[in-house]
C-alpha cells in the first residue's frame, strides 16, 4: 500500500503565464472529477485522494512546480507536521540523548529547521492535521510508548529549559545594540562567560558593538550565548558557518563540553569533517526538498555519514541519491601533473596598513583544480583578487594574459531581474548550451530557479547562481571564493564533483578557496596552504601535492585523519586516541589507512 504526496511550489506556479496544462492533461480530470483545480489564489490545488500518480502534470507543467511522490502507507502514522494543503510535511522526530552529541543531516528543504523548531517548542506539531492545531493532550497521546512523550509533556508544562542557536546569526545585530560581552553576561546562567570568550577566541572582538562584528564573530558569539544558558537540551543550527577550520574546532570543543557535562545536544551541520569530529550519533533526513522529509533510524556517526555518501539507507531499503560519492585513495596520476602551465606567477607581496601578504612562486596547470586552505584573515581573498587581476601586488609581478572569472566571497543580490536574465547577461547565452546545462545547471538544480527574482533567493540558492554565473563566463581560469557557503551537504558533494568534471571536460583550470576540508579534498588536485598571524601577516606555500599539503595543514591544526575502511573518505581521529598519537609520532597526519583500529576510534 502507498499513499500519495502532492506538493506545489507556489512561488513557481504562475497560472497567468501558462495554459493550465496540469488541469487540461490530467487523466482524472478528463473523467469528470476534480483532481486538479485552480484555487482562489490562482494556484493549482491537487487532490491527493484522487491523484493516481501518473506523473503527467509533473511533465506538462512548464515551471516544474509540481512534485508527486508515492510513500509507504505505514508512514501515515509517523506524520509529525504539515503546513497546509499540497505543502511540505515531516515524518518522525529525533530523540535527544543525554551525554552525547546527535548530528542531524540532510539537504536543504527536507525539514531540519522544522525539526528543531518542533523540538524546541517554538512550533507545535499538528500531526498532519493542518486544518486545526491539536491540543497538547492529543499530541502527547500520539507519542505514547516513545521517549518523546516525556519531552512534549515537559514542553506543554513548561518544565524543560531549551537553549537554541538559530541559523540566521545576523539577526543578532537587529536585536542587540550593545557589545558582545554584555550580551553574553545577560544570558550567562552558569558563570562561564569568561571561559567561553577565551575558548571561542572572542577576546579581540568581545567589547565591540555587535553591529561591527563579522559573520564568524557573530557565529561564535551566538554559540557562546547558547552554551552559557543552564538548559537541559541545546540545539545548534549550522554553528560552523562563516568560521575557518581553527574556529570550527573551537566551536566543536564548546559543544562537546555540553554533552560531556551530561546535557542533551542536537546539531544541524553541513560540514562533514566538522560533523564527524563533533557527533557521537547521527540522524539522516531524506526526501524531496520542499515536499517532504523522513527521519532515518539513529546511526553511529561513522555509519550515518557513510550512508549519506553512499546514498542508500539499508534499514529502510531506500536510495536517496542516484550514485555514491567515491573518494580517490591515491594521488593524481603523473601524466596529469605533467600538463603545461596555463598561468605562472613569481614571488609577490601585498601590503596594507597593519597587514602584509607574502606569496611564494607557483602556477596552475591546464585541467587542474588547486584548493586553498588556511585560517581567516591570512590574505586568501587578497591572493584570489590579485590572481584574478582585481588588485595589483606591491612587489613582484603577476601577469594574467588569460581571462579569469572570479566569484567573490560575499555575494550581492542587487541585480534587478530573474536568474535566467542574470545568467544570460553574464554568459551571452552560453548557459543554455547542452554541455554547460548537463555539467553545471542540472546537477545544481539551477534550472528550477530560472524564473525567480535574484532578490528572492535564499543564501544557498544565491550561492549556486553565483557559481553558475562565474562558470558560465568564457574564461580560461575560474577563481571561486568559498563556494560551499550556505550550501547543504548533498549539494556540496554535487558541487565538488561538478566543478571537477567541468574543469577537466572544458580544458580549463580553477582556484578554490574554502573552509570545508572535505569539499577541498574531493575537488582539488594540488593545494596551497596559508599560514601566519590572522589580521597581521600571511604567507603561502607553493602549490603542493595533496598528501604534502594536507599533512602540512593538519599538522598546524593539530589533528589527524585516517581513511574509512568502507568508503575511503578521510575521517578525523578522536583527539588523544591511540591512532591519533601514533600518526603524530610518525608525522602521517593524512591519507593513513589502518583498518585494525577503525572501529576502536568510534
Amino acid at each position: 500500500m502507498v499513499h500519495r504526496v502532492a506538493v506545489l511550489d507556489k512561488d513557481s506556479c504562475v497560472s497567468r503565464k501558462c495554459g493550465l496544462e496540469c488541469i487540461k492533461f490530467c487523466p482524472v480530470n478528463k473523467t469528470g472529477s476534480d483532481c486538479i483545480i485552480l484555487g482562489e489564489d490562482a494556484k493549482a490545488v491537487i487532490s491527493e485522494e484522487l491523484c493516481t500518480g501518473c506523473g503527467i502534470c509533473i511533465k506538462k507543467c512548464p515551471f516544474e512546480a509540481i512534485t508527486i511522490v508515492n510513500l509507504a502507507e505505514e508512514l501515515i502514522g509517523d506524520k509529525i507536521h504539515q503546513y497546509g494543503v499540497n505543502t511540505f510535511r515531516l515524518y518522525r522526530l529525533p530523540v535527544p540523548r543525554t551525554g552525547g552529541v546527535i548530528g542531524l543531516v540532510g539537504r536543504n528543504g527536507v525539514g531540519k529547521s522544522t525539526t528543531l523548531n518542533i523540538l524546541s517548542g517554538n512550533l507545535k506539531p499538528n500531526l498532519g492535521k493542518y486544518e486545526r492545531t491539536p491540543e497538547w493532550d492529543e499530541i502527547i497521546e500520539s507519542f505514547q510508548g516513545t521517549e518523546l512523550k516525556q519531552h512534549f509533556q515537559k514542553i506543554a508544562l513548561r518544565e524543560m529549559k531549551i537553549s537554541v542557536k538559530p541559523q540566521q546569526v545576523h539577526l543578532i545585530q537587529k536585536a542587540w545594540s550593545g557589545d558582545g560581552l554584555s550580551l553574553i553576561k545577560k544570558f550567562d546562567e552558569k558563570g562561564v562567560a569568561k571561559e567561553l570568550v577565551k575558548e571561542l577566541n572572542l577576546d579581540t572582538c568581545i567589547n565591540k558593538p555587535v553591529t561591527d562584528l563579522s559573520g564568524g564573530e557573530l557565529q561564535r558569539l551566538a554559540v557562546a550565548v547558547t552554551a552559557s544558558k543552564d538548559a537541559e537540551l541545546y540545539l545548534f543550527d549550522e554553528p560552523s558557518s562563516y568560521n575557518d577550520v581553527y574556529q570550527r574546532l573551537a566551536v566543536s570543543k564548546t559543544i562537546r563540553g555540553l554533552a560531556e557535562a551530561g546535557k542533551k545536544v542536537i546539531v544541524v551541520e553541513h560540514d562533514l569533517t566538522f560533523l564527524d569530529y563533533l557527533s557521537d550519533y547521527l540522524y539522516l533526513l531524506y526526501g524531496e526538498s520542499g515536499a517532504y522529509g523522513i527521519l532515518s533510524v539513529l546511526q553511529t556517526a561513522r555509519t550515518g555519514i557513510n550512508i549519506l555518501l553512499d546514498g542508500y539507507l539499508p534499514s529502510e531499503n531506500v536510495r536517496f541519491r542516484d550514485s555514491p560519492v567515491v573518494f580517490d585513495t591515491a594521488a593524481p596520476v603523473e601524466e596529469q601533473l605533467l600538463e603545461e602551465h596555463v598561468i605562472q606567477y613569481n614571488e609577490f607581496s601585498k601590503n596594507y596598513p597593519g597587514f602584509n601578504l607574502g606569496v611564494e612562486a607557483g602556477g596552475l596547470r591546464k585541467g587542474e583544480v588547486i584548493g586553498i586552505l588556511g585560517a581567516n584573515a591570512l590574505g586568501k581573498t587578497t591572493f584570489m583578487k590579485i590572481i584574478a587581476g582585481v588588485e595589483k601586488p606591491d612587489t613582484g609581478n603577476v601577469e594574467t594574459p588569460l581571462t579569469i572569472s572570479y566569484k567573490p566571497q560575499y555575494l550581492s543580490a542587487d541585480f534587478e531581474g530573474t536568474v535566467r536574465e542574470l545568467l544570460s547577461k553574464v554568459s551571452g547565452g552560453r548557459f543554455e548550451s547542452s554541455a554547460y546545462e548537463s555539467q553545471i545547471i542540472r546537477p545544481l538544480a539551477v534550472h528550477k530557479l530560472y524564473d525567480k527574482s535574484i532578490r528572492e533567493l535564499s543564501g544557498g540558492e544565491l550561492q549556486k547562481v553565483a557559481i553558475s554565473a562565474s562558470l558560465s563566463r568564457n574564461a580560461d581560469i575560474y577563481a571561486l571564493d568559498e563556494p560551499s557557503a550556505f550550501i547543504d551537504i548533498e549539494d556540496r558533494i554535487l558541487l565538488a564533483k561538478a566543478l571537477q568534471r567541468f574543469v577537466r571536460a572544458q580544458g580549463r583550470s580553477a582556484f578554490i578557496v574554502d573552509h570545508d576540508v572535505q569539499l577541498v579534498d574531493i575537488v582539488s588536485d594540488r593545494l596551497i596552504i596559508f599560514s601566519g598571524r590572522p589580521g597581521v601577516e600571511g604567507h603561502t606555500t607553493p602549490p603542493l601535492n595533496k598528501l604534502d599539503g594536507m599533512n602540512r595543514f593538519l599538522r598546524e591544526l593539530g589533528i589527524t585523519y585516517r581513511r574509512d575502511v568502507d568508503s575511503g573518505r578521510p575521517r578525523v581521529n578522536k583527539p588523544g586516541s591511540k591512532l591519533d598519537r601514533h600518526q603524530k609520532v610518525v608525522e602521517q597526519f593524512y591519507y593513513m589507512s589502518n583498518t585494525s583500529t577503525e572501529e576502536s576510534e568510534d
